[in-house]
């Protein structure tokens, strides 16, 4: 089949390739001059699968509560007169029920460990590059109640496949020497050696690069503007190139992988999707004292902060603002961040050198990834992964191809249509 994938984003990208693999003829169409220039271009550089206890959360409605008011808040919701951000908080604090929560972090654990795996197999098969360490993630704490919460949650991602071990302060120290420096104020953490690290814009670019030479279109600088309805399939896409020509293309099969932007390219067809923006932020600074510097990617979860060393650079990510698609930089919750990191990491990063970054990433309530077909016969989706776009995007790019050729993903997932 002729397939287009929207959005060159991780999440498209990986698509089209699995897509190819599977024998179909795609072309990806992109607003941007290059792959990854948005939500993946700057992320926290995690193939976290130990990342699945999701925002929504028994304990989450009275930390956003607590949180409302503060600039810096780890989660800030900032009130809107918004009907779609206003319906998806209603729906977040269903998801913050018990039972949700447990089966959420099952969903987002079981395709997690899946992704990973893909994840390992495209390297062996291709030798991609991409700055990427096998040294697993370390989840940190500072707070004695935090810590033992997360112990919980350790506990369930295991009997789902997720090997995440309890660590004394002394253990987390042994894996990541550079917490030496804080050891006094640590209260334990959890690891999880299979995890990874790793550029997400650079695995996207060079997967990009090895996608066009198996036969895969990029067509880069199109906006999207419409797809065209004809009875219960999508007859065509309508797109603007750069140079303001209009064009009708016309394809067997579409897949929206387009971020935050996914609900808003379907809503006229009659189908909503779940997905809000939830802005995040990082910080990335040239390794300044490489004894200093973590080489293990660490997780802060009480700051909702990742640690990530990229090649010679400090990649620092976190934080969650509900403000729309607005995607302008907050001083406040950028210092935040490399505050934090020097407080732990005192000399590691030259910080004289910061480059700070905004992405939207597109959010469902509880945080488990809209991947399947629609209501309409050739139109799929493959979105909402949240900050988990990196973690689960070989996963999702392969169930997402798997569906559209007609055969089941070897996943246990609960793939939905819409």
């Amino acid at each position: 089949m002729r397939v287009f994938v929207l959005g060159a984003g991780v999440v498209g990208t990986t698509a089209a390739w699995y897509l190819a693999k599977a024998g179909h003829e795609v072309t990806v169409v992109e607003r941007e001059p290059a792959p990854a220039l948005e939500t993946s271009f700057a992320n926290g550089g995690q193939i976290s699968v130990s990342h699945a206890e999701p925002w929504a959360n028994p304990a989450a409605p009275l930390k956003v509560l607590r949180w409302l008011f503060r600039e810096d808040a780890p989660l800030l919701f900032r009130l809107r007169a918004d009907l779609r951000q206003w319906r998806w908080g209603l729906r977040f604090l269903v998801e913050c029920l018990p039972s949700h929560t447990r089966a959420n972090i099952g969903q987002i654990v079981r395709l997690g460990v899946y992704s990973r795996t893909q994840l390992k197999l495209l390297r062996a098969e291709t030798g991609i590059e991409y700055d990427h360490r096998e040294r697993g993630i370390l989840h940190f704490y500072t707070n004695p109640q935090a810590y033992e919460h997360a112990l919980e949650a350790a506990e369930l991602m295991c009997r789902y496949g997720c090997d995440r071990r309890p660590r004394t302060a002394d253990e987390c120290v042994a894996i990541e020497p550079a917490l030496e420096s804080a050891r006094s104020r640590l209260a334990g953490g959890t690891y999880t050696p299979e995890d990874e690290s790793g550029d997400a814009h650079l695995f996207t670019v060079r997967l990009a690069e090895l996608a066009q030479r198996a036969g895969v279109v990029f067509r880069y600088e199109h906006t999207i503007d419409a797809l065209e309805r004809a009875g219960d399939r999508i007859a065509g896409l309508r797109v603007t190139s750069d140079g303001g020509r209009v064009q009708a293309l016309q394809a067997d099969a579409y897949v929206v992988a387009l971020g935050s932007y996914s609900p808003l390219m379907v809503e006229p067809l009659g189908i909503r999707l779940p997905v809000y923006p939830v802005k995040c932020y990082s910080a990335t600074m040239p390794v300044l004292d490489p004894i200093k510097a973590p080489e293990v990617s660490l997780t802060d979860d009480e700051y909702q902060i990742v640690i990530s060393r990229l090649g010679e650079r400090i990649r620092v990510a976190g934080t969650a603002e509900l403000n729309g698609y607005n995607t302008a930089l907050n001083d406040t919750r950028c210092l935040a961040l490399v505050r934090r990191f020097g407080s732990l990491f005192p000399g590691a990063a030259d910080k004289s050198k910061v480059q700070f970054w905004a992405g939207l990433r597109p959010a469902t309530p509880g945080n488990v990834p809209l991947i399947g077909r629609t209501k309409l016969s050739n139109l799929y989706v493959n979105t909402g992964h949240g900050t988990l776009g990196w973690t689960h995007a070989c996963g999702s790019g392969h169930a997402i191809a798997d569906i559209v050729s007609g055969r089941k993903p070897d996943v246990d997932f609960h793939f939905t249509g819409f």
